[in-house]
């Protein structure tokens, strides 16, 4: 029997009355291993921050269960889910969220400190976190003395320091550049791997796929597994697979969202310096 980290079944979240509401997340139900890491794609309004903030514990859905490891998450009351946020998870946010006011070192082991941990013990363990992440001559600088990626580091050492079982990040790479970015996917990843811990990132980054187990498409409220979906090559859009309009150029077969991009394509096939490939249009 695999035993799940965190398991969500039909989770839905809707704003509004009946009549004039809107349906955020519908249906959606999807189980994270140890270790594992998931990340969750799709465009601007598909529902990706709401889902990620039903599986931390701090947007209730309005239908569906969540279950971490053997707490059920959706059972809980207001009271308690303050201190399971704080022990059992772990939150990456894109504009690192750091306190202006507190060193490096401060803002990691007070997270610590708010779980119980005495002082002493807690910048113990913040201060080997952070010697671990590369910022060891950094423990009593501010935070505006650090570099983007310097920042983000310290965040992640914060959803650390208190052993979580599952690390939530919001567009992590948002504010960092390529290489930086990549960098720090590099290293969540090695302490996934490490330490055990499943991580649930939500993203419009394609270079995060480099790093990710698994691969989700949310659109419209609802999840599938990306791996059956297909990008058009002409406006970037993932599309199914089954029923999408599609061309086979040269044994290899695109899919299109609409018949205006099939017919782009072919259009522009027709302005390179060379013959066009045979092409065998499909629907």
């Amino acid at each position: 029997m695999t035993l799940y980290t965190l398991e969500a079944r039909d989770l839905a979240k809707r704003y509004g009355d009946a009549d004039t509401g809107v349906e955020a997340v519908r249906g959606v139900s999807l189980a994270i291993e140890p270790g594992e890491i998931v990340l969750i794609m799709g465009p601007s309004g598909s529902g990706k921050t709401t889902l990620l903030s039903m599986l931390g514990g701090l947007l209730r859905p309005t239908e569906g269960e969540i279950r971490l490891d053997d707490t059920v998450l959706t059972e809980l009351s207001e009271s308690r889910l303050p201190h399971v946020r704080l022990t059992r998870f772990g939150f990456v946010f894109q504009d690192f969220n750091l306190l202006s006011a507190l060193s490096v070192l401060e803002n990691v082991a007070i997270v610590a400190e708010l779980a119980g941990m005495k002082r002493g013990p807690a910048r113990e363990k913040a201060c080997a976190l952070l010697t671990e992440l590369g910022l060891g001559q950094r423990l009593g600088f501010l935070p505006d003395r650090l570099s983007g990626g310097e920042k983000q580091r310290v965040a992640i050492a914060r959803a650390l320091v208190n052993d979580p079982a599952l690390i939530l990040a919001d567009e992590p790479t948002a504010n960092l550049d390529s290489a930086i970015g990549r960098e720090i996917m590099r290293l969540l990843r090695r302490i996934a791997k490490e330490h055990g811990r499943s991580v649930v990132i939500v993203s419009h980054d394609e270079r995060i796929r480099e790093i990710a187990d698994r691969v989700l498409w949310l659109e419209d409220g609802s999840i599938r597994e990306a791996s059956a979906l297909s990008v058009d090559p002409v406006c970037g859009m993932h599309v199914e697979r089954d029923g999408a309009v599609t061309v086979t150029d040269q044994a290899v077969t695109l899919y299109f969202c609409s018949r205006g991009c099939r017919a782009e394509y072919l259009g522009l096939l027709g302005d390179v310096d060379r013959p066009a490939p045979e092409l065998e249009v499909l629907r």
